[in-house]
């Protein structure tokens, strides 16, 4: 799911980094919740099928991501995409020179929708329904994993996806975020002042979304800290490490003050398997 994958309500496995002071245990029924949440929400991209295979046509990454990624790119790399959600970045991928993209999604009605825009555009790139962790995947079999763009949120239990990541990549291979930064929930959508929430805490577990995809779907609450040393714990040499103004996402609608570039609005990471 991206914009979101996996919302599973789980214990960490042995050997997991303990529960941040604070935190609480998620909502018994935060995992079925969610799940209806972003299968409604997944809706969205067999409705707007049409100007979805449009953008895919000219899909292009991020110019902070084109920068970091571009060596490992111009290497032909077989990438895959946990938490895929609609697919047009693995049209970018390919556009920018992965050889095959493999998307993941738990959503049967977003993994359908990103196949039927593949298949008519002839694109390199497959999809799986899949709830994640663990990848569905042989070890070692992928150059690239690229994730990110609402997909950490969904997940309660970092460790044990950064071992799935390692698991995957071959050696030498590479993972690459490109996130909301954890700070973002927090700011409210006011235009004329940024402001923080009264209801949101950085060091919270988890909070309800009550914007995207909404519904009652329950969001992990990742302190960027968690984020790296999930990833160094799990054995990836960090590369790369930037925050960036830009959200990568806006409502239409919406100027936020929180948007003029003085707050982290996202970040993102590049780390290696040795």
């Amino acid at each position: 799911m991206t914009e979101g994958g996996g919302a599973a309500a789980a214990a960490g496995p042995p050997g997991a980094a303990a529960p941040r002071a604070g935190a609480t245990d998620e909502p018994d029924d935060a995992a079925a919740s969610t799940r209806r949440a972003w299968e409604r929400a997944s809706a969205k991209h067999v409705r707007e099928h049409d100007e979805l295979l449009q953008e895919a046509r000219r899909a292009r990454l991020l110019p902070v991501e084109e920068a970091l990624l571009a060596p490992v790119l111009r290497a032909r790399p077989r990438v895959l995409h946990p938490q895929s959600g609609h697919g047009v970045d693995d049209h970018a991928l390919a556009r920018a020179g992965a050889r095959e993209v493999l998307g993941l999604d738990y959503s049967p009605t977003a993994v359908g929708a990103a196949q039927r825009r593949a298949d008519e555009l002839g694109a390199s790139c497959r999809y799986r329904v899949a709830e994640l962790p663990p990848f569905p995947v042989p070890d070692g079999g992928h150059d690239l994993v690229y994730t990110g763009k609402g997909a950490l949120i969904w997940l309660p239990d970092l460790d044990g996806w950064a071992a799935e990541v390692v698991r995957v990549l071959r050696p030498g291979g590479h993972l690459f975020l490109h996130e909301a930064h954890p700070l973002v929930p927090l700011w409210a959508w006011d235009p004329d002042e940024a402001r923080v929430r009264p209801d949101r805490s950085y060091f919270a577990a988890h909070h309800v979304n009550d914007t995207f995809p909404a519904l009652g779907a329950v969001e992990h609450q990742h302190p960027l800290s968690d984020v790296v040393m999930a990833v160094t714990r799990a054995g990836l040499a960090l590369l790369e490490l930037v925050e960036h103004p830009d959200p990568f996402w806006r409502p239409a609608d919406v100027r936020a003050a929180a948007w003029d570039g003085r707050l982290p609005n996202s970040f993102s990471l590049l780390a290696r398997r040795p």
